[in-house]
């Protein structure tokens, strides 16, 4: 069942459509298509913002869709307005691509220029540029049997069903995942192993080629397109529109679809400038920002609070075992150093983690753990030293390279993407395919929540465990756990040290803990390196190196052994 529960909008749609091919007037079938057409380019704009970006120019790349379609209409190209409107999905796609590569280097409200000046540049080329057939006066043909607005208006509507099928297909896969962890944090979506700037390109090109596709659909229903339709004025309200109702949601697109078309047809037989629509669009938008959450976002929330997914309870501390001690190196630190002008965060520290141990990395505030953890995944280009990881070099590669060698991490910060599932969350960062038993057997060794609870409704240290499933489910040689008992409460760290006991022998991982609770650190780790002022002063057994003077004067500032 819960395999097509993603069928459920586009099919409530399709049933609405239906109703509505039978029972509308003519007239309003005619503002329904356009609703539809709407519908379709918002979709597109969906797609952006599941990445968490912002464009302000899907009616220029609707226009590269539209002016396709009339010309293979010109030309009489096989195929009809069935596969033209395709063809111009796919003849916006490298507009998409293009406007989406500043998005590599810019994010917010200076991309959204970008993509604003882009759409107005568009203005002025498609307003020098007739469209094909205008000067002759030869509209963009229909078959016979979509030769009315009632039967346009059912294909437009099946259009719109298969394109909401194929957001909600995309958005269940590696792609789909990889723009809502973009949205969340590109840093820990790049530790996951994949390719930041790919994810955002795809995202644009998927706009691109749904806003190409409405264009079409537009050509194809108003028969003579020009310039007026595709004003960067409209761009602005279709994104307005997308982030009040929620484009990325098959229903939240036909909603805002709808209200694109019906209210300024409502304001004017009311009398009321249809201009007022757009004000009052802008008004949804901002109520949706303060809230932060869209229509449809709300009620997917709200659906979801009638029925919680249980959380089983967390796994109790056991005696545990005997933390394991390998002695072959598996990482290899040697003169690593970082410096930020004067000031240097790490000063030559050499590190070695043995193949098949759990070690500990401790120190106070400041010290340069963080900054090691950076160095270590590739996040500082500019660390000196080298970083090698079973005998090979990772020092000059970028993150997602050096995760594809073997060497993940978690993050200090909660870094999770609240817009996944916990089962579509681990099957994407694993970064490769894994079985249903793999997932449930990860699940159940840290207590993680069921694969159907959504990540937003998890506590922080629900999805602090959920991180580190997540990295030992993608099978690296080397996990770098930075503070992953932060949100836990005490019996629960001793618990999830008893679980990185086990971890070598269970996953075939060495493990990096760092972490400020000594308790989890003494239980869990074979070893421990301690870093003061960016420089290792202690290394060895925890029992050992938490009683020496130096490491005592480093946490407290006097000599009281930790212990």
């Amino acid at each position: 069942m819960r395999r097509v529960e993603f069928l459920r909008q586009p099919l409530a749609a399709l049933a609405v459509i239906a109703v509505a091919a039978v029972v509308v007037p003519e007239y309003w079938l005619f503002l329904a298509t356009s609703a539809l057409v709407s519908a379709v380019a918002l979709l597109g704009l969906g797609a952006v913002g599941r990445a968490g970006m912002n464009s302000l120019c899907q009616l220029s790349f609707a226009a590269v869709g539209a002016w396709t379609v009339a010309r293979l209409s010109v030309w009489g190209v096989p195929g009809s307005i069935v596969v033209w409107v395709v063809a111009g999905g796919l003849a916006a796609m490298p507009f998409g691509l293009v406007v989406g590569l500043p998005a590599l280097r810019l994010r917010g409200v200076h991309l959204a220029v970008v993509t604003l000046g882009f759409a107005a540049a568009a203005d002025v080329v498609v307003s020098a540029v007739n469209f094909p057939g205008v000067d002759s006066y030869q509209q963009v043909g229909r078959p016979g049997f979509l030769a009315t607005d009632r039967q346009y208006f059912v294909y437009a509507g099946l259009v719109f069903v298969i394109a909401g099928i194929g957001a909600e297909l995309l958005g269940r896969t590696r792609t789909g995942a990889a723009w809502r962890a973009v949205r969340f944090s590109e840093r820990a979506t790049a530790a996951s192993g994949t390719s930041v700037a790919r994810a955002k390109l795809s995202a644009f090109a998927a706009s691109a080629f749904a806003a190409g596709v409405a264009g079409g659909l537009l050509a194809g229903q108003v028969g003579m397109i020009t310039a007026q339709n595709f004003q960067t004025i409209g761009s602005l309200a279709l994104f307005v529109v997308a982030v009040m109702a929620g484009a990325e949601y098959v229903g939240g697109a036909l909603f805002g679809g709808v209200l694109m078309t019906f209210v300024p047809e409502l304001f004017r037989r009311a009398g009321i400038s249809q201009d007022w629509a757009n004000v009052l669009f802008g008004a949804g938008a901002v109520q949706a920002l303060s809230q932060g959450s869209s229509v449809s976002e709300g009620l997917a929330r709200r659906l979801r609070a009638r029925r919680p997914a249980p959380v089983p309870p967390p796994r109790a501390a056991t005696s545990g075992g005997e933390p394991p001690l390998g002695t072959e190196p598996l990482l290899e630190v040697r003169g690593l150093s970082v410096r930020y002008g004067q000031i240097a965060a790490l000063q030559d520290v050499d590190l070695v983690v043995p193949e098949g141990t759990v070690m500990g990395l401790i120190g106070p505030n400041g010290a340069g753990k963080s900054t090691l953890t950076d160095a270590l995944s590739g996040f500082i280009p500019s660390a000196t030293g080298s970083v090698t990881l079973a005998g090979r070099r990772l020092d000059g590669l970028p993150v997602h390279r050096r995760t594809a060698a073997g060497l993940r991490r978690t993050f200090q910060q909660d870094r999770v993407p609240t817009g996944l599932t916990v089962g579509a969350y681990l099957r994407f960062a694993a970064h490769r395919r894994v079985t249903p038993a793999e997932v449930g057997d990860v699940r159940d060794f840290l207590g993680c929540a069921p694969e159907d609870a959504h990540v937003a409704d998890l506590d922080v240290g629900s999805r602090r465990l959920l991180e580190v499933a997540a990295a030992l489910l993608a099978r690296p040689r080397l996990v770098v756990l930075d503070e992953p008992a932060a949100g836990l409460a005490h019996a629960e760290s001793l618990a999830l040290a008893d679980r990185l006991v086990e971890v070598p022998a269970r996953y075939g991982a060495s493990v990096l803990l760092i972490e400020h609770d000594l308790d989890m650190v003494r239980r869990a780790c074979a070893r421990v390196v301690v870093l003061d002022f960016g420089e290792v002063i202690a290394s060895g057994p925890p029992a050992e190196v938490l009683a020496r003077p130096d490491v005592a004067r480093a946490y407290l500032g006097d000599e009281v052994a930790l212990t």
